[in-house]
Parts: structure tokens; sequence; C-alpha cells
């Protein structure tokens, strides 16, 4: 395959960036996204010039780190499908392929492909925990959960944090991921103690870190490449209610 690549390049966080052309010649159709960015990072070494700076880690689609928006879709093309697991076979021939970062005030640019996504950490921080007394693991039948419980609360724990939800958001917000992180507790006897304090405090911490408001368009849902529904969302704001008033 021969495609055309506009990619964005921004040196470090402070400059303003650009979109800028590349070719590649003899693209492999069965060739991942990243490995053909790879391609064209040994291209651009050959030449002298800076390789494209993008996030990654595993490459198996449970980590997060390597989304991008691709043609103005959040991982690309393919629903359900982060951009590691994107193939070039999901392209055409002479295609022009338009890559640029996610997007949204709590998710700066550091450099070219590249965000800083620590705001969620401090989401997570916050309150997506449970606290537990050190020593042996329990015995895993000392605790009883029913099997639909378990099934809804690892849905919920699906979620690979890779912000794509904020990044297709219009109000930047990451109320699809911190609800699943909510739930995922919420739902377990182990979560149900600190529940309260959890939600007010994780709430807090995503509306301090500029993260918008959810009004509910739900195209974090459709765009999620792990399928988490928005009915956590409802989950969430009703958690969050309860929290307040339990708290007065």
């Amino acid at each position: 395959m021969h495609i055309r690549l506009k990619i964005w390049r921004q040196e470090n966080s402070q400059d303003t960036g650009k979109m800028q052309d590349y070719e590649l010649a003899d693209v492999n159709p069965d060739m991942s996204f990243l490995e053909m960015l790879d391609m064209l990072n040994e291209q651009l070494l050959e030449q002298g010039q800076r390789a494209i700076e993008f996030d990654h880690d595993c490459r198996e689609g449970i980590c997060g780190q390597c989304g991008v928006m691709i043609n103005g879709r959040a991982h690309g093309p393919l629903k359900n499908t982060t951009t590691c697991q994107l193939h070039m076979r999901s392209f055409r021939e002479g295609e022009t392929i338009y890559i640029e970062p996610f997007r949204a005030t709590a998710f700066p640019v550091k450099c070219d492909l590249k965000i800083d996504r620590t705001a969620f950490d401090r989401v997570i921080q916050a309150g997506g925990y449970i606290s537990v007394n050190t020593g042996q693991a329990p015995e895993a039948n000392s605790i009883p959960i029913g099997h639909p419980v378990a099934e809804a609360a690892f849905d919920a724990a699906a979620c690979i944090g890779c912000g794509a939800c904020v990044a297709v958001c219009k109000n930047s917000s990451a109320a699809l991921f911190t609800s699943a992180k909510i739930t995922h507790l919420v739902l377990l006897p182990q979560g149900a103690v600190e529940a309260q304090q959890r939600v007010r405090h994780m709430v807090d911490q995503m509306d301090a870190e500029g993260f918008g408001h959810c009004s509910n368009t739900e195209a974090c849902e459709a765009e999620c490449p792990q399928q988490i529904s928005v009915l956590h969302i409802a989950r969430m704001n009703w958690e969050y209610n309860k929290a307040q008033l339990l708290k007065k």
C-alpha cells in the first residue's frame, strides 16, 4: 500500500504545533497501525529527522496508552478497537490519514501525539481503591458474590483508562471513566464500606482536574473500545447524590 499521512507535530507543551505531511510506500496491509508509525519513524531517523513521539505499551488493547485521533475518530474507524489493534487493511490504497493527539484541557499535549493523562491517575488516587488490613489473602469463598453482580462489576472494571471518552465528548467530560471506576467497587461488598467517601472524593477530583460536565450525548459509549455503558454515569450520579444527602 501507498499512503499519505498528516500528523500533528509539536516539540513540547509550549509549542503551538502544526500538521505535517508524510508519505509511506510498501505498507503491508497486515501491519498494525502502530507498526506503520514505527516504519515511518525508521524512515525519519534514516533521514536524520526527529522521530514522531506517541504513547504505547502492551500493544494488546489492554493498557490504554496508545489512543490517538485517526481521521477525526478516537482510535480510528473500527468500533470497539484500540489504536494498537487497528490494522492498515482498514484503510484504502492512496488514502490520506489524519493523526492527532487526544485533545482536552485536562490532557495537555507533551510532544507530538503524546499527552499527559495523569489527571486520570489523580482521580483514581482520590478514592479508586479499598482500604484493607495487610496480611494473608482472604479465602476466596469467604465473601460470596453472586455471578450477575460479579459480572456487572467486571464489566465496569474493564475500563482501560485510554481517555477516548474525554477526547470525543464535546465537553471533555471524564464522567464515563470516573463512573466506571466508582461502579466496579460500589457493586462489591469490599467497596461498600467507603462508598460514600469514595464517590464524593472522586467526583470532586474529576471536577478539580478541569474535565467538563456530562450532557448525555453518549458519544463516550459509542467510541469506547471496551464498550463501557453510560448507565454507569447514572449510577455515579445516584451514588453521589445519596452520599451528599447522607453527609448532611
